[in-house]
C-alpha cells in the first residue's frame, strides 16, 4: 500500500471523507470569482499550472482548458489516484504523489502555483514557500487561496474549532513575506441541505458545526476567502 508522502500536513476534512468534500468542491465559488481574480493578476493559457493539494484533481481539468501541461500534487495517495483517474485522457494532466515542501518538478518550470486551501496557512508553511521559488519560473504567479478566519460567520466558526489559529499572526506572517492579497467574497451553493449540513460537518468540530448548521437556512452560506499571490 502508498504511504502518504512525509511531511504531508493532515487534511481531516478531505483525508477523512472525500466524497463530502467532492460536494464541497462542487458548492464552492459557483462564480468562479477566485478563478477570475487569479487570471487578471497572471493568466495560465498556454502556460505550465501547478496545483499544490490538489486532492482528487477537482480543479485540473478546469486549468487543463487553457494551459498547456497541468501537474497536480497531492501527499495522499489515494487522493493522488482518483485525482488521476479524473483526468485520465487529458494528454497535458498529470498527477505526483509528493508535498509541497518537496516538489517533484524542475526548477523554474512553473509558469502558475495554484494552491487552495491546502498547506500554505502561514507560520510554519516557509520550506514549501522555497519551493516556490525554485519551481516558478521568472514571469510567473504563485497564488494561495484560503479562508479568511477574521471575517464572518464561516470565520469564526473555524476559528472555535481550531482555537489555535490565529488570523492575525497569519495575516502578519504573510506580510513579512511580502506577499500581496485581496479579500474574496465567495459563497457555497448546494442543491440539496443535506448536503449543505453533511459538508458542516466536516468543517468544524460537532458542536460549532451544529449552531452553524442551526444558523443557516436554505441551501447557501457566505464563504469569506482571502487571495494571496507573489510575482516572480
Amino acid at each position: 500500500m502508498a504511504r502518504i508522502a512525509r511531511g504531508a500536513i493532515p487534511s481531516p476534512n478531505i483525508w477523512n471523507t472525500p466524497e463530502v468534500y467532492e460536494l464541497e468542491n462542487r458548492a464552492v465559488d459557483p462564480e468562479g470569482v477566485a478563478d477570475a481574480a487569479m487570471r487578471a493578476i497572471r493568466p495560465w493559457d498556454g502556460g505550465v499550472v501547478l496545483d499544490i493539494g490538489c486532492g482528487t484533481g477537482f480543479h485540473l481539468p478546469g486549468y487543463a482548458a487553457g494551459a498547456r501541461r497541468v501537474v497536480g500534487v497531492e501527499p495522499h495517495p489515494k487522493l493522488a489516484e482518483r485525482a488521476a483517474d479524473r483526468c485520465r485522457g487529458m494528454a497535458n494532466v498529470s498527477v505526483r504523489t509528493a508535498t509541497a515542501q518537496d516538489l517533484p518538478l524542475p526548477d523554474a518550470s512553473v509558469d502558475v502555483a495554484v494552491a487552495r486551501w491546502a498547506y500554505f496557512f502561514g507560520p510554519g508553511c516557509e520550506p514549501g514557500l522555497r519551493e516556490l521559488s525554485r519551481v516558478v519560473r521568472r514571469g510567473g504567479a504563485a497564488f494561495v487561496v484560503d479562508l479568511d478566519g477574521a471575517r464572518g460567520a464561516f470565520g469564526r466558526w473555524f476559528t472555535r474549532t481550531v482555537p489555535a489559529y490565529s488570523p492575525e499572526r497569519v495575516e502578519a506572517f504573510w506580510t513579512r513575506q511580502g506577499w500581496m492579497r485581496r479579500d474574496l467574497d465567495l459563497r457555497m451553493v448546494f442543491t440539496a441541505r443535506a448536503d449543505l449540513e453533511a459538508v458542516l460537518r466536516i468543517e468544524f468540530a460537532p458542536d460549532v458545526a451544529e449552531e452553524a448548521v442551526a444558523a443557516t437556512p436554505g441551501l447557501e452560506i457566505d464563504y469569506p476567502n482571502v487571495l494571496r499571490w507573489r510575482l516572480f
